[in-house]
């Protein structure tokens, strides 16, 4: 009898904790509609080809008529984009479903000094070119790609570059700049059909729990901008290891040329 009462228990122990896994990623809402105390970011596995891993923050001391190569201070925070790294690799890599995805990074840089750049390039290396113009304030910008950019083809892979230069500099000294990739995928009919009838906050949990990562940051952007009340946006960059920027204000951006 005593064995048997160990067996149930261990039987109870076991399925809790199985239906208390399920739980992280099917749990409801809450009255305020958020499930985002415990998200976590589920990284898709990386790309076993790809050769340079690219570069999420700058690495040093950027600014305009100053040394490039002094260090900055710990108070300062470097040009950023707002994707995940792969801390095995320090790959930069994430996915969309969307054909033209917002792209966010952090720019510590005013227009009086800096004017930026994005490139986002083909597997083929056949290069479209986005140029950004800074607002005045230092801030997260964001910026979708435009209509007449050539959509994001599903299964293929994209690499991104953005880049700062000196506005004073006639040469285009890069100031600071960072790297990474993108791909789109197809979106999975159980997931959209889950998506479909999920609120604002349970979509970036939806996102995030199946490694989407450029729709869940947008849902969660959305969600900042119209829910001052909603965690969304703070715990999807806590799960990726940038809630440094959780507080930065989101700024005006960008006038796309080409």
């Amino acid at each position: 009898m005593k064995l048997s009462v160990q067996k149930i228990q261990i039987f109870l122990a076991v399925s809790l904790t199985f239906f208390s896994s399920i739980g992280v990623q099917a749990q409801p809402a809450n009255s305020n509609g958020q499930l985002n105390q415990s998200l976590i970011f589920a990284a898709p596995p990386p790309p076993k080809d790809i050769g340079e891993p690219g570069k999420r923050g700058e690495a040093g001391s950027r600014g305009c008529g100053q040394d490039i190569n002094k260090p900055l201070t710990s108070s300062q925070k470097r040009l950023t984009a707002l994707v995940p790294v792969y801390s095995n690799s320090e790959l930069v890599f994430g996915t969309t479903i969307a054909e033209r995805p917002n792209f966010l990074f952090y720019v510590p840089y005013t227009s009086d000094f800096a004017v930026g750049e994005f490139v986002l390039e083909d597997q083929a290396e056949e290069q479209t070119i986005y140029k950004t113009s800074l607002s005045e304030t230092p801030g997260v910008v964001s910026f979708r790609l435009p209509s007449k950019a050539a959509p994001l083809e599903i299964g293929k892979r994209y690499r991104w570059y953005f880049n700062i230069y000196c506005n004073k500099d006639k040469d285009k000294q890069i100031i600071a700049d960072i790297e990474g990739y993108i791909k789109r995928e197809q979106l999975n009919p159980t997931l959209k059909t889950q998506l479909e009838k999920a609120t604002p906050s349970q979509q970036v949990n939806l996102y995030a729990a199946n490694g989407i990562w450029y729709e869940a940051l947008s849902a969660a952007t959305e969600l900042r901008r119209t829910n001052s009340q909603d965690t969304s946006w703070t715990a999807l960059l806590k799960a990726v290891g940038l809630n440094d920027f959780a507080t930065e204000p989101k700024v005006e951006c960008c006038n796309l040329e080409n």
